[in-house]
């Protein structure tokens, strides 16, 4: 059992023996931002005081007075009722051996136990590229099921293939316009039609496949336009998110769940649920909190959207996944309710199914809001952010705010070889480690013991790297990837702050040298692993061209090392 968890333990015994049940997920304990109030804060006193008809403060003393445990110095109580653990230094140390035996395994958790969770996003209409928002939602989803990994759940990725519906017919006639143009005859291009450019190129790929084969009635071919159109873009998704470090594990077609009579089966099953007003079938899901009844089918004998939805999270289930988690974009937050009605009403938790909201993303480039395509005067593809900025710069940026926030991405600093640019601070600091560990080698066999490092930088990088999994946890349970983001940044600064005031490499003292490379060999296993999780690659040595603005703070003695 971790110090955390048994401190949480002891907490939870103390008001037991108070007749108060305190369980696991109410006592927040937090790694102390000074070394002043110790090495672990949590607030239980002020949240249970009025419980007990005592004053915060008197019930922090009360607690900190009778805590013992062999890995905490002392418990202590503070102003206005927080309690602050200090930890022995031998504790505390313990970390730098553990990250080093279990390596990139450090931070795997068992709170999944191995239930089956499928995580689903992108899920774009093959009908064309994939732009801002769907890049988002692909970078998002991935960490997400990164983190349920990482968090011991057995995955599935998934995507769902919008094959079915109006949106591929414009496809089939929008190709048929655009094929029709090759040859040089005129056409009425589809009001609804789809006018990226990959269209006209698809146009061009099939009349040098086919020639003139379909020229005489492409009408009446529109099923093969519709297949052809549809299977090429979707290569081309699957093609850009692989650059992206997306690859799917499961591809489920809407047009196979409507073929295999889904749909209807789904139907004949929520009927209890339904019923028919002006020819209409509706679903009763305001007496789930919807704020309207929901159709079903039109009049005209048409399903809705949600009907086919309904049967595709019912597949869903059907494989056995314990957990369902969407990510839709956030202009479908009035989707979520019904989408959980109609889950309940098949008899499913409709808790299990956990929905994350994607907003919306603008692009800046030279201070002004960029919008237009330099190749095809519309929308920007994710495929040309990754070729202006890079895939590490894109992963990192689109992951470093809630999902549920708008981002604003600045494409001059996602490219900015320097500091201000988080990613690059933070690959920069992974390669500093690596640099610190080569040049270090005079100084081999590493010492991964602790009892020398005592000084604040270096009990700050111990308490983070302690926190790592902490913070997993965290991140998993609320579908957050922005917290590794954060923990990233603020791990490499804490590096950068050590850097900065301890010499590493010290002929003087040879055997506090060896700690010390044992403490920067675990924050290079750690620092890489968080990058991981967000797929942001973390180099062994940069470029020379990678120029790197020293932090003010960075003194001779850094320099040194």
């Amino acid at each position: 059992m971790d110090i955390e968890k048994q401190i949480k333990t002891e907490i939870e015994k103390f008001f037991s023996n108070l007749g108060v049940e305190v369980k696991d997920e109410e006592i927040i304990l937090t790694a102390s931002d000074k070394r002043e109030h110790g090495d672990y804060a949590t607030n239980i006193a002020l949240r249970k005081a009025k419980a007990l008809g005592m004053k915060p403060i008197d019930l922090a003393t009360k607690i900190a007075s009778s805590f013992k445990l062999d890995g905490v110095d002392k418990a202590e109580a503070c102003m206005p009722g927080f309690l602050n653990f200090f930890l022995k230094q031998d504790e505390l140390g313990s970390i730098i051996k553990k990250i080093i035996d279990e390596k990139e395994n450090y931070g795997n958790l068992d709170i999944g136990k191995g239930k089956k969770v499928d995580v689903e996003y992108v899920s774009a209409n093959p009908t064309g590229l994939l732009h801002l928002g769907h890049a988002r939602g692909a970078a998002l989803g991935d960490c997400i099921a990164r983190l349920y990994k990482k968090s011991g759940y057995d995955v599935t990725r998934e995507y769902y293939i919008n094959d079915a519906g109006n949106q591929i017919n414009n496809l089939g006639l929008s190709l048929i316009a655009r094929y029709k143009e090759q040859f040089g005859q005129e056409c009425t291009f589809p009001e609804d039609g789809y006018h990226g450019e990959e269209i006209t190129e698809l146009a061009i790929k099939l009349k040098e496949e086919v020639g003139d084969k379909y020229l005489k009635d492409p009408e009446s071919n529109l099923e093969f336009f519709k297949k052809y159109g549809s299977d090429n873009l979707l290569e081309r998704i699957k093609e850009d998110l692989h650059e992206f470090r997306v690859d799917q594990d499961v591809y489920t077609s809407e047009k196979a769940i409507r073929n295999r009579g889904d749909v209807e089966k789904v139907l004949e099953r929520l009927k209890p649920y339904c019923y028919v007003q002006d020819e209409a079938t509706f679903l009763d899901t305001k007496k789930d909190g919807d704020d309207k009844d929901r159709v079903l089918i039109k009049s005209d004998g048409s399903y809705t959207y949600l009907l086919p939805d309904i049967a595709y999270h019912a597949d869903k289930f059907s494989r056995g996944f314990d957990l369902v988690v969407d990510l839709f974009g956030a202009d479908h937050h009035g989707y979520v309710t019904r989408l959980k009605s109609a889950v309940k009403d098949l008899g499913y938790n409709p808790d299990s199914v956990q929905v994350a909201l994607v907003q919306m993303v603008r692009l800046f480039k030279d201070g002004e809001e960029f919008k237009m395509s330099k190749r095809t005067g519309n929308a920007i593809s994710m495929k040309e952010l990754m070729d202006e900025v890079g895939v590490d710069s894109c992963r990192y940026f689109f992951v470093s705010r809630s999902a549920n926030s708008h981002l604003d991405f600045d494409i001059d600093l996602a490219k900015k070889l320097g500091s201000e640019n988080p990613v690059y601070y933070a690959q920069y600091t992974h390669a500093r480690l690596c640099g610190i560990m080569n040049n270090g080698k005079a100084f081999y066999p590493v010492d991964y013991k602790a009892d020398r490092l005592s000084s604040e930088p270096e009990k700050n990088l111990l308490i983070a790297m302690k926190d790592f999994p902490t913070v997993i946890k965290t991140a998993t349970y609320e579908n957050e990837p922005y917290k590794i983001t954060n923990y990233v940044h603020s791990l490499a600064m804490l590096i950068n702050e050590f850097y900065s005031k301890c010499r590493v490499l010290d002929d003087s003292d040879v055997d506090l040298s060896r700690q010390r490379l044992g403490l920067v060999e675990a924050c290079k296993v750690v620092l890489a692993d968080a990058l991981d999780l967000i797929a942001v690659s973390a180099p062994e040595r940069m470029t020379s061209d990678d120029k790197v603005k020293e932090d003010a703070s960075d003194s001779s003695t850094a320099k040194e090392n």
